[in-house]
């Protein structure tokens, strides 16, 4: 469902030529729910903005379903960790949820009916008529999760988009994904600094190298398929797991050098 060849990303200005991207070759089958984590600075937003067709890649190519991405896929939707400014604060949660339908030219009626299947999914549906302002930071995220999947993506990109709320609310979103990715099949990317999130989350956890990047592991999650914040995150395997998953981050932290040349 997407697939990322030899991809590199730099960044040319003031006189100053920086890899942000040094070489990544990764795929993710479809209906996966993999989670990219990595020391601060590796790219991690970089990779996703590319993979998003925000951002043009140097070198390499990644394609969605099997088509080259050059500009935004209709069949992806992104979720930001900024979700104050991803969503308008003069329109009502239901029309910033049907708006990226409306911007398809898709009808009135079925604009509404997914606007509000969407909105039923995230727990909103008696809020579909306030504005963003009027919602807290957690809600207000889920406004832009309805949004995303109201759009009906094959493939969705989450930014850390947790890194602004607390911790009680954290949880409950990281279960919100969750069921909305069970239920929809949808083929997700989630990128985090969280380690335990990312093991609690996915079925997968790629991990970058210090930039610039590459793939310094790739590690399967045999967790059940069903989570519970209390009872997975107890569960020994999932101590190991995120041991494993911290053990390499710091060592590429140590030797990005010799790590980035050696994955």
């Amino acid at each position: 469902m997407l697939e990322v060849k030899n991809l590199h990303k730099v960044y040319d200005g003031h006189g100053r030529r920086v890899t942000a991207v040094g070489d990544l070759t990764f795929t993710v089958p479809e209906g996966q729910f993999a989670c990219v984590v990595g020391p601060s600075g590796c790219g991690k937003t970089t990779l996703l903005r590319v993979l998003a067709g925000l951002l043009p890649a140097t070198s390499g190519e990644v394609t969605v379903r099997g088509t080259p991405v050059t500009a935004p896929p209709p069949d992806l939707a992104v979720v930001f960790q900024e979700y104050g400014r991803s969503l308008f604060p003069w329109l009502r949660v239901r029309a910033n949820v049907e708006l990226p339908l409306k911007a398809q030219g898709m009808g009135r009626a079925q604009r509404r009916e997914l606007a509000s299947e969407a909105l039923e999914a995230v727990g909103l549906s008696d809020v579909d008529n306030a504005y963003p302002w009027q919602l807290s930071g957690g809600m207000q995220q889920r406004v832009a999760i309805a949004r995303a999947i109201a759009y009906q993506p094959k493939v969705l990109l989450m930014d850390e988009p947790f890194a602004a709320v607390d911790a009680q609310t954290r949880a409950d979103l990281e279960d919100l994904v969750r069921s909305v990715w069970q239920r929809l099949g949808v083929t997700l990317l989630f990128v985090t600094h969280d380690i335990d999130e990312a093991v609690y989350l996915g079925q997968r956890v790629i991990v970058l190298s210090a930039s610039p990047t590459t793939v310094a592991e790739d590690l399967a999650i045999d967790l059940p398929a069903e989570r519970d914040q209390l009872a997975t995150r107890s569960d020994p395997r999932f101590t190991e797991l995120r041991g494993q998953v911290y053990a390499r981050i710091q060592q590429v932290k140590r030797a990005p050098a010799a790590e980035g040349a050696s994955a």
